[in-house]
């Protein structure tokens, strides 16, 4: 029964405690595991009201999140199309007899070469086709491309196969990054696309936590119907929902799940920052912004799940697919949370089981659709779509009603700068935070590193293709000079000389020194990279700062440092050495230019500037085009910094420009 024309007011008066009495109908209490309770309890209840299955055919399967809730739902996944044969294994363990999808199909296959029988009878489609081209990750690699990626045409198989079948209707799950990717005309064609085939479509941007998931995770959903209208399901958590239910906490939803196959710590270069992380916050802990009284990061120099360790009282941050060492979230425990917990916390099933190693599982759990939100939208279709008689009532969105998610975000700034404020004068008031500015003292010595010539690794011990460097420190508190050549022997007089120093407006030097100065004793691109990794080395040393990004800033805000670059005067330098002049000046960087562009920024000749890219790459800078990152235009490129970037952990070096 939908009351979808009742006054507002009368509405939420008289079906606020709707997912209360489905709970009660279901017979599931709200404690630790009860998203699999609230599955299973609907799944049977279902059954036992004699609601005919819904046959659907699922896209783009993944680990089966979507696929999960239908089926719980009263929906019959018919088929399961998934191109990734280490998914599809997940897949087929859990369709067999007895498992989670008893009964489903999966098919390993390209959806671009899938091509269903037409008289396939299907009611129902769901699954949402791979979304990086129109994530975050896509537009800080330097803005989102979307439909004209690859990937981002993938919708258009989606609504082949929906010209095919003629099913009622959809749903297509996405990142809400879509809508805007292109200037929005990403947008207008995939909404344009399905009308195109005979779909009206009602979309929200949803988080799931406000559906009963210990996760906040923002999605675009979308339903298209042949008939007929939707309205999405009031949130069943938090303070949008009707009867104002306390979120599905973290600590609440991994209470008693395995841990065996989890260490403490996460070790390498940033794992020891984790331990002092208030819950709820991440590298940005120790920045000049949250009161950091030495900063080791540079504000939004990371992405949000850098370091980001989950609080307890409240759902975690997005889980994701992909990441590094150090992508979060972490538990506040100050270690990585267990396959068991991450399933959890994407209210995946504890029974249903995923196939493949650790990395593998989290490339799924984090692709996935959680379940608990999914098979709220699945009921509400069955309600509005399907005209099922359900036993028990829903209560819908206005399409007018703005949910307050994104508003809750942003008071959270203000929470968490208390949170780091406090745990700062607890950590100085203890003596666990050390003045490193001020431990600047004269110092003077002589030292070897070796830099490879393959992935810019910068140690203490030789390796193949390694260069050996010698390498000179004079430090005090008026000045660090480093100086660099490939002999012992020592020449007097410098082919070059960088002086680094605060750009205009940045006076926070937290060097302790006021001038920085890089000398080389031989005009060569190895010594000038040495120069540079040796200045990161001693900056990490003296200041704890992570790298000299965290000096500079990020790339898409002013740089914080300058450079000036000076031959000696007697040297006559061709025109690539003026190429690299300009770029420590910050001449050509940190923007999307062509070969036009460049050339008369740099006052060279177009012809060249490949062949100048390639060799800045050779040095250690880092040089994105359209061929490392799809995002950017053909015929553009990006050089994000004014010094060598690139490291042994560089997805760039694993790439041609």
């Amino acid at each position: 029964m939908r009351q979808l024309s009742l006054d507002l007011s009368i509405f939420e008066a008289t079906n606020k405690d709707w997912f209360q009495n489905i709970l009660a109908k279901l017979k599931v209490k709200q404690e630790t595991g009860w998203t699999d309770n609230f599955g299973k309890s609907l799944r049977k209840c279902l059954i036992q009201q004699g609601v005919a299955p819904v046959k659907t055919l699922s896209l783009f399967s993944g680990g089966g999140g979507l696929d999960i809730a239908f089926h719980d739902s009263g929906f019959q996944i018919i088929q399961m199309v998934e191109l990734e044969n280490k998914y599809v294994q997940t897949l087929l363990k859990n369709s067999l007899p007895g498992k989670w999808l008893a009964g489903s199909q999966p098919i390993c296959t390209d959806i671009r070469n899938y091509s269903p029988d037409p008289n396939l009878k299907v009611d129902f489609v769901i699954g949402g086709p791979p979304c990086q081209t129109f994530s975050a990750a896509g537009r800080r690699a330097a803005g989102v491309l979307g439909t004209t990626d690859a990937r981002g045409t993938l919708f258009q198989e989606y609504v082949r196969i929906l010209k095919i079948l003629q099913p009622k209707g959809f749903l297509f799950e996405n990142v809400y990054g879509i809508t805007g990717a292109n200037g929005g005309e990403a947008w207008q064609e995939i909404q344009a696309a399905f009308q195109e085939v005979g779909y009206k479509i009602y979309f929200r941007i949803l988080d799931a936590a406000d559906y009963g998931v210990p996760q906040h995770r923002e999605r675009l959903f979308i339903v298209g119907l042949k008939e007929g209208e939707y309205l999405f399901p009031y949130p069943t958590h938090g303070p949008d929902s009707l009867d104002q239910q306390s979120y599905y906490s973290a600590a609440q939803a991994i209470k008693d799940a395995a841990v065996s196959d989890v260490e403490m710590g996460l070790g390498g270069r940033f794992g020891h920052l984790l331990e002092h992380i208030p819950p709820g916050l991440n590298y940005s802990f120790y920045t000049k912004e949250m009161g950091y009284p030495h900063p080791i990061f540079s504000w939004r120099s990371k992405f949000s799940d850098f370091l980001y360790k989950a609080d307890p009282q409240t759902p975690v941050r997005t889980i994701k697919a992909q990441g590094g060492q150090y992508t979060g979230p972490f538990s506040w425990e100050n270690r990585r949370f267990s396959i068991a917990e991450l399933k959890r916390l994407q209210t995946i099933p504890d029974d249903y089981e995923l196939v493949g190693n650790q990395q593998v599982c989290i490339e799924q759990i984090g692709n996935s659709v959680p379940p608990q939100l999914a098979r709220i939208l699945a009921i509400s279709i069955l309600d509005q779509v399907m005209n099922v008689k359900l036993p028990f009532n829903l209560s819908y969105l206005s399409q007018s009603h703005k949910l307050g998610f994104r508003q809750r975000k942003r008071q959270l700034t203000k929470i968490y700068s208390q949170k780091a404020k406090t745990a700062i004068e607890h950590l100085s008031n203890t003596g666990e935070i050390s003045s490193l500015t001020c431990s600047i003292h004269e110092d003077k010595g002589e030292t070897i590193r070796f830099l490879s010539k393959e992935n810019f690794s910068w140690t203490k011990e030789a390796s193949p293709e390694s260069v050996k460097i010698f390498l000179t420190y004079d430090l005090n508190n008026s000045f660090l000079v480093i100086s660099a050549s490939t002999n012992e022997i020592w020449k007097e007089e410098n082919e070059f000389v960088i002086d680094v120093y605060p750009s205009f407006g940045y006076d926070e030097w937290v060097l302790g020194t006021r001038s920085v100065k890089l000398c080389a004793k031989e005009l060569d691109t190895q010594i000038f990279t040495s120069l540079w990794k040796a200045f990161e080395e001693k900056l990490n040393e003296m200041t704890g700062k992570a790298d000299l990004v965290q000096l500079s800033g990020y790339y898409q805000y002013n740089a914080r440092i300058s450079g000036v670059m000076n031959f000696h005067p007697q040297r006559e330098v061709d025109s690539f050495w003026r190429v690299v002049q300009c770029i420590t000046r910050c001449i050509g960087t940190a923007a999307q230019l062509t070969t036009t562009e460049l050339a008369k920024q740099w006052g060279v000749k177009e012809e060249n500037i490949f062949l100048y890219l390639q060799s800045l790459r050779n040095m250690g800078y880092e040089v994105r085009s359209h061929n490392t990152n799809p995002q950017i235009s053909m015929g553009e490129y990006l050089i994000p910094y004014a010094f060598p970037t690139l490291n042994p952990k560089s997805v760039q070096l694993r790439k041609s420009l």
